[in-house]
């Protein structure tokens, strides 16, 4: 009952922080974190555990407008980078997410200047996505989909822009079988890829994809990003 407690109430602290981060891209205003009372939960940390799940997405308003983030979103946001370093055996995805948040994290921090943010050494890179089926791609950068953002050019970016068909493929699978996270994020990909058959709707996909499964803060945050970066026509 108490790993049950705590997982609902991470998944509480998960909401109310990508709810913050909906609201800022639609205002174009600071992320305030107005629902983590638990930010001074020195014991627990579940702010911070909270911060984890969501990522380098909790700063993208400030990476997709002009805005500095506010002084505790910074800090909560460093303090994560801080405190959960991936494990050197640790999957690809942990890797390349930790490696989003610090590169974040070098691009608002104005302390960091000039610090680098070299890619993960996955040891072979992305290669575990260039040859990998499109089901399991599509899941991978739905699980990635913080590093898909206007100019990014990392490794996971480069197997994407090659594969747009396949995640085209992926984000009618994802729609088909109700998984509205992976389609959002799917989405927001295809968003920023050349070459997306125009047979796929994607714009109207994406207000499906908001109508069914926006009631999860997650969900509207990866249409929500997706909207502001298909508005500004960016292409990574």
């Amino acid at each position: 009952m108490e790993q049950s407690g705590t997982s609902a109430l991470l998944q509480g602290a998960v909401q109310d922080i990508a709810s913050d981060v909906v609201s800022a891209l639609r205002g174009g205003d600071h992320v305030r974190m107005s629902g983590t009372a638990a930010m001074n939960d020195v014991e627990g940390g579940m702010a911070l555990a909270a911060v984890r799940v969501v990522g380098a997405d909790l700063l993208l308003p400030h990476v997709l407008f002009p805005t500095p983030p506010a002084p505790e979103a910074l800090e909560a946001f460093r303090r994560t980078v801080e405190a959960f370093p991936p494990r050197p055996d640790a999957a690809p995805t942990v890797m390349w997410s930790h490696w989003a948040m610090r590169r974040t994290l070098v691009r608002l921090d104005p302390s960091l200047t000039g610090t680098p943010a070299g890619e993960p050494d996955t040891r072979p890179g992305a290669d575990w996505l260039e040859e990998a089926p499109w089901q399991y791609l599509t899941h991978q950068l739905a699980v990635l989909a913080p590093l898909a953002l206007p100019g990014e050019d990392c490794a996971v970016a480069r197997v994407a822009r090659g594969r747009p068909v396949d995640v085209a493929r992926g984000f009618v699978r994802a729609v088909r079988r109700r998984d509205w996270q992976q389609a959002a994020g799917a989405g927001r990909w295809l968003t920023l890829l050349d070459g997306v058959p125009d047979t796929l709707g994607l714009e109207t996909g994406l207000d499906f994809v908001e109508l069914m499964g926006g009631s999860d803060p997650r969900v509207a945050l990866q249409v929500q990003a997706a909207r502001v970066m298909r508005a500004a026509g960016a292409l990574v």
